[in-house]
């Protein structure tokens, strides 16, 4: 269960290739590993290129890990442009999850398409400044 992370600084966003075995606990502990460098660097737009080996994890899996990574992260990213060619249909439903939690997300299946989203969104979305608000609420 190991990975890598790799990182490179862009113009207006980090770029993270994460290489390594598929498993739930590597994709929430890289997740952590690409928000520390986010605050590193002060920057809170990302791609991701996930390249991890091993089967794609399932429906529930897949729930689970954009449920609790979302939690975690709200209200820290302002963009985030996912690339995994291999998660076909899954993709959308992790989307789906996320994007529901608050996290400003987009799934794609190649690097360009995702360049191409993260060089016209913009910070945050509707459903992050509700979440946010949300927790702020909660928190009173």
């Amino acid at each position: 269960m190991s990975y890598q992370v790799t990182f490179e600084t862009c113009t207006n966003f980090v770029s993270a290739t994460v290489t390594g075995t598929n498993s739930r606990s590597v994709v929430l502990r890289y997740m952590t590993d690409i928000l520390t460098e986010c605050t590193r660097q002060e920057c809170f737009r990302v791609l991701i290129e996930e390249r991890l080996d091993g089967p794609r994890l399932g429906a529930m899996e897949v729930f689970a890990v954009a449920s609790e990574g979302s939690m975690k992260a709200l209200g820290q990213f302002e963009a985030i442009a996912y690339v995994d060619e291999k998660m076909g249909d899954m993709a959308d439903f992790a989307e789906t999850v996320a994007v529901n939690r608050g996290m400003p997300v987009a799934f794609f299946n190649d690097v360009e398409s995702a360049r191409e989203w993260l060089s016209r969104q913009k910070s945050g979305s509707a459903e992050q400044d509700i979440f946010l608000e949300q927790d702020k609420s909660d928190r009173a």
